[in-house]
């Protein structure tokens, strides 16, 4: 179950995991996402824990003409993505995806980019995405597979358990790859409302310039650094930045590395 501290992206944070974790991760599901939404052709959308904005992105890219209002938990999220588009119907307003600041039924969308599993309560964070869409219109969202699928994560949280064998850090398998079951997934969109609810595993490929580089995005780009740092500091973080390193290259080489992620996509409709 995901904590306090697993919803925490501050300080150095918000700019390394957009400059080395959304390539390395998010970019493919962004275009993925925003493809699937251009075909319900929306007018107004609202994006929850936007985060850095690589979905916001690639709406903005793949639906020129639509409103968007973009909204986070973490401030300094929306700081680092409003440096990176510049646009005139796109808004940036910090919200709580489980107590929405918008009218009933008032946006004819609603998108999430692996968000969902940092909800402390998913039904309720899916009954208000229900309450702000207009009758029959979609709310589209992924959610990461188990970390076992996801190959460079899985070879980076071995290497931090090698590294911390009486307390391993934790975050990635119980958040962001905490919510993969896609009966449960189903379940929680059902019992929050929505009708001709759709979930689809879509795999694709992690691509990094070098193993450290994928080690620091990361190491050092999302809340493992904390659970990282909590136990061996600032020389801790980079140590354990370099082990990760080290098993990354010792599983897929040196030099440009590939591996595959998967994910579920969720495609539901308001009734």
């Amino acid at each position: 179950m995901a904590n306090e501290k697993d919803k925490v992206f501050a300080g150095s944070i918000p700019d390394i995991y957009d400059q080395f974790l959304v390539p390395l991760i998010f970019e493919p599901y962004a275009a993925d996402l925003a493809r699937r939404l251009a075909a319900f052709s929306p007018k107004h959308v609202l994006e929850t824990a936007a985060g850095t904005g690589v979905l916001t992105r690639a709406i903005a890219k793949q639906l020129p003409e639509v409103d968007i209002v973009a909204t986070d938990l973490n401030q300094p999220m929306l700081d680092r993505a409003a440096t990176t588009i510049q646009r005139r119907a796109l808004a940036w307003r910090q919200a709580d995806a489980l107590a929405l600041p918008f009218d009933d039924r008032s946006f004819d969308a609603v998108v999430c980019q692996f968000g969902v599993m940092f909800f402390p309560d998913k039904v309720a964070g899916f009954r208000e995405a229900r309450r702000v869409l207009r009758t029959g219109k979609p709310f589209l969202f992924n959610a990461w597979d188990h970390i076992g699928s996801n190959e460079f994560v899985n070879v980076a949280s071995e290497a931090l358990a090698e590294m911390f064998p009486d307390d391993p850090p934790r975050f990635m398998e119980r958040t962001p790859h905490g919510y993969h079951d896609p009966n449960a997934i189903r379940r929680d969109v059902d019992e929050a409302g929505f009708t001709v609810v759709t979930v689809e595993a879509v795999a694709a490929r992690s691509r990094a310039s070098s193993a450290y580089d994928a080690a620091f995005a990361y190491c050092q780009g999302s809340p493992w650094r904390a659970e990282i740092e909590a136990r061996g500091g600032s020389a801790g973080l980079q140590n354990a930045t370099q082990h990760v390193a080290d098993a990354l290259v010792k599983r897929f080489g040196r030099g440009p590395i590939d591996g595959s992620i998967a994910a579920f996509v969720v495609t539901a409709r308001a009734p």
